[in-house]
């Protein structure tokens, strides 16, 4: 192999990588974690039926492939403490549910992303997480402002 051809694989070994790696990264593992939403309680259960609420706040880095700048897409998560069709919810599952139903919605979005522009994407898995959430646990919502007692969990990607 000349010196030239070598020159040039180092050059673009590079930039494939950064295009490469976000997607087997994406075919391989699921990018939120459970530790990822750190719940507050905001409302505490006092009553004997469904109540109480908790939320989380989430700053996930996304990069745009084209110009490779960070965009933070930034959300809210709010859940019942404890609804008529879940029942009582401890902690680590409100952040299994909530970790599932945003990876789920991420797989939705990167399978049919409404546009190329990160805060369109972010938009849209805003609203995607917000449905797969509340079907999952009725009464569930997601934002775009965090509630003022959380405190942000940055992801990268």
């Amino acid at each position: 192999m000349g010196i030239s051809r070598r020159l040039t694989w180092l050059f673009v070994l590079p930039r494939l990588l950064v295009v490469v790696l976000p997607v087997l990264s994406g075919c391989s593992i699921n990018h939120y974690q459970p530790s990822h939403f750190q719940f507050i309680t905001i409302v505490e259960k006092t009553e004997a039926e469904a109540d109480g609420w908790r939320a989380a706040c989430i700053h996930a880095t996304v990069i745009n492939q084209s110009t490779l700048e960070p965009y933070f897409c930034k959300f809210g998560v709010g859940m019942p403490i404890e609804t008529k069709k879940v029942g009582l919810m401890s902690e680590p599952l409100a952040q299994r549910l909530a970790a599932d139903c945003a990876n789920q919605a991420l797989r939705e979005v990167f399978a049919a992303p409404a546009s190329p522009l990160p805060g369109l994407v972010c938009t849209q898995f805003r609203k995607t997480f917000h449905e797969v959430l509340n079907r999952a646990v009725p009464g569930s919502i997601v934002t775009v402002l965090c509630e003022k007692k959380t405190k942000p969990i940055r992801v990268d990607f």
